[in-house]
């Protein structure tokens, strides 16, 4: 099976990773949590993991760097930090459900939508000057659509939110190590990332990145403050309640060297060639809406096509019974295709991950092309 679906999850993992795993699971218990050898290397792992993520994104103190099982958990901690009910705030119309559903939980909340044209970031931007007012609570914006792989310009998104007071929250599902993200130059509140997608660490591990304190979404133990029953007052240990994915962490450390040893620049410039490489070979398929810019600036390696003759679903099982896997439908982003217009259809997407090649792609253009596409 040829895997292009690494923005669902990177199925590929460094060798690393999988051995990182097994010696945590042989070697770790639960840090924080005793004075003897498993807790202390548990304890000396989960830090240097910190200190790593730190100097990948840009993050002063380590201890703002929080672990999470997911993005979704990431996300809800940070909107549950800064949004109240009867709030307001401004989203754009690429999020994930793991955005708009925490957000639609929210009693009375305005919800204020940037809609705009695929791969238009000036249009992007206009739209969030007109929306961002200083009674705004929060500014949520994915930094690349899950969807069409669209780049959105948050460097300039997190300006306007600085000069007008408005705390920034970024979703860097899509991001996160395999495009360059500085907490300190964007100032954002918070950016959410989970570990198993452009980090390379295993499932069930998620990164919040906090510029604010923020509040507790669990309660419980941390291993600090026992005697009180009030959460701990600073970070991490006030948004970490409960025990450590150690295992999953551990993997999470290895995958996050493997990013910085290959070079995030080196991994962006490699997706998106592959992405290119796709599209140039669909220029002229009639069979196809393909979803896709020649620019980098715009688009990362993620493409989405819909097929003019077939349903998604049938299309991918078509091409995963010839060895490819992708991903049909609607990728738990309804607000991305209703804004695109592909809410009835949804899209095949093709996302690549650092282990994808040129051979891989030109393996599926053959077998594509070789389909009989119809209803």
């Amino acid at each position: 099976m040829i895997y292009f679906d690494a923005a669902a999850t990177t199925f590929q993992k460094p060798p690393s990773v999988r051995q990182a795993v097994l010696r945590a699971m042989e070697t770790m218990s639960s840090p924080g949590r005793g004075n003897y050898q498993s807790a202390a290397l548990a304890a000396e792992m989960l830090y240097t993991c910190r200190e790593e993520l730190s100097a990948l994104f840009g993050v002063e103190n380590p201890e703002n760097v929080v672990f999470t099982s997911n993005a979704t958990h990431a996300l809800n901690l940070a909107i549950h930090s800064l949004v109240p009910a009867g709030g307001r705030v401004v989203i754009s119309g690429y999020e994930h459900n793991a955005v708009t559903r925490p957000l639609h939980a929210i009693p009375n909340l305005q919800i204020h939508v940037v809609n705009t044209a695929l791969f238009d970031q000036e249009a992007m931007l206009r739209g969030f000057r007109d929306l961002i007012t200083e009674d705004t609570d929060a500014v949520i914006c994915t930094h690349v659509s899950n969807v069409f792989g669209y780049i959105l310009p948050i460097g300039e998104i997190a300006g306007i939110c600085r000069q007008r007071g408005v705390p920034l929250i970024v979703d860097a599902s899509q991001s996160a190590g395999s495009i360059p993200i500085h907490m300190g130059e964007l100032g954002a509140a918070f950016i959410a990332m989970p570990g198993h997608k452009g980090l390379y660490g295993p499932q069930g591990t998620g990164v919040l990145l906090c510029g604010e304190e923020g509040k507790p979404l669990l309660y419980g133990g941390t291993g600090s403050n026992s005697r009180e029953q009030a959460m701990p007052d600073f970070l991490p240990d006030r948004m970490e309640a409960g025990t450590h994915n150690m295992p999953g962490i551990a993997g999470l450390l290895a995958g996050v060297r493997f990013v910085r040893r290959l070079g995030v620049g080196a991994i962006r410039r490699h997706g998106f060639q592959l992405k290119e490489q796709l599209r140039q070979g669909l220029e002229g398929d009639g069979r196809f809406h393909v979803y896709a810019s020649a620019d980098d600036g715009v688009q990362a390696g993620v493409l989405s096509l819909a097929p003019r003759d077939t349903d998604c679903e049938t299309l991918c099982q078509t091409m995963a019974e010839a060895g490819f896997a992708l991903r049909g439908g609607f990728h738990c982003a309804p607000f991305a295709h209703q804004t695109v217009g592909t809410i009835l259809s949804g899209t095949v997407r093709f996302s690549v991950s650092a282990f994808n090649t040129n051979e891989e792609v030109e393996s599926f253009l053959q077998a594509l092309r070789k389909q009989k596409i119809y209803k």
